[in-house]
């Protein structure tokens, strides 16, 4: 139900949708959907693409940066998948789906949340707050202390340091932060890196629950570290994080270690 009713949000699949559906009614569509219009059929008002002539059709998945990861967690996350690699995650969700490079889509850090803790108290160098990303498929965390004044080139430099050189660039950042911050991030993050490459924030700005259900674990561990070391919290990061990735994740019942 979630895949029909993304269809009408991509404008490309939509009309391909409404082609299929009604033969003779007059839909624009390009040259290149026309060409490729016989591997398309809608079932159920599902759509379905013919890869090649000897395989099933398979459900093709709208442009919908949320929904896709959806689908790539149920074949990489859930019990029944057995926590797959990224050559058995993929043949997983091709058997039943497709979408333009797909293949590219089933490696870890693709695709990543950014979100900030604040009013932690106080620690030696000032910082009172913990930068948080999380990769999207994995549920892996990467944490950095932050002072409450953080800027975007700041905290591009500390995901360099912290993410880009363990796990190369990610193609799409999901933030609640000011749209502004997150397109100042991409900048400076490709100036670091030296490179004139256009990219930019992803569809759904909205963060999808990653970081949040990290940040709940980390009020936790705040409080019961700050009790004690009020000023030393930040030292701790490292185990902290290790911790994170190193416990069974509730949703998916394995490791974020991969």
């Amino acid at each position: 139900e979630l895949i029909r009713e993304a269809y009408t949000e991509d404008n490309d699949l939509a009309g391909l949708v409404e082609a299929l559906s009604a033969p003779n009614k007059a839909v624009e569509l390009t040259a290149r959907q026309r060409s490729r219009l016989h591997r398309y059929s809608v079932v159920e008002g599902l759509l379905y693409y013919l890869v090649d002539g000897g395989d099933e059709p398979r459900i093709v998945v709208p442009n919908d940066e949320d929904l896709r990861h959806r689908v790539l967690y149920e074949a990489h996350d859930t019990p029944l998948s057995v926590h797959l690699g990224r050559e058995k995650t993929y043949t997983s969700v091709a058997r039943n789906f497709w979408w333009p490079h797909m293949y590219k889509w089933v490696h870890c850090w693709r695709s990543v949340s950014m979100d900030f803790i604040f009013e932690l108290p106080a620690d030696a160098r000032g910082h009172t707050g913990i930068l948080v990303f999380v990769c999207r498929l994995s549920k892996m965390v990467g944490l950095a202390a932050v002072r409450k004044s953080v800027t975007a080139p700041q905290a591009a430099q500390l995901f360099v340091d912290n993410v880009f050189r363990h796990h190369g660039l990610p193609e799409a950042f999901v933030s609640d932060r000011d749209p502004r911050f997150v397109s100042h991030f991409w900048q400076h993050l490709f100036r670091l890196l030296g490179t004139r490459l256009d990219m930019s924030p992803a569809d759904h700005p909205q963060t999808d629950g990653q970081t949040e259900r990290v940040n709940r674990v980390l009020e936790d561990i705040r409080r019961s570290v700050c009790a004690t070391e009020p000023t030393k919290w930040s030292t701790l990061l490292p185990q902290v994080e290790f911790a994170l990735n190193n416990a069974v994740h509730s949703s998916t019942g394995f490791t974020p270690f991969y």
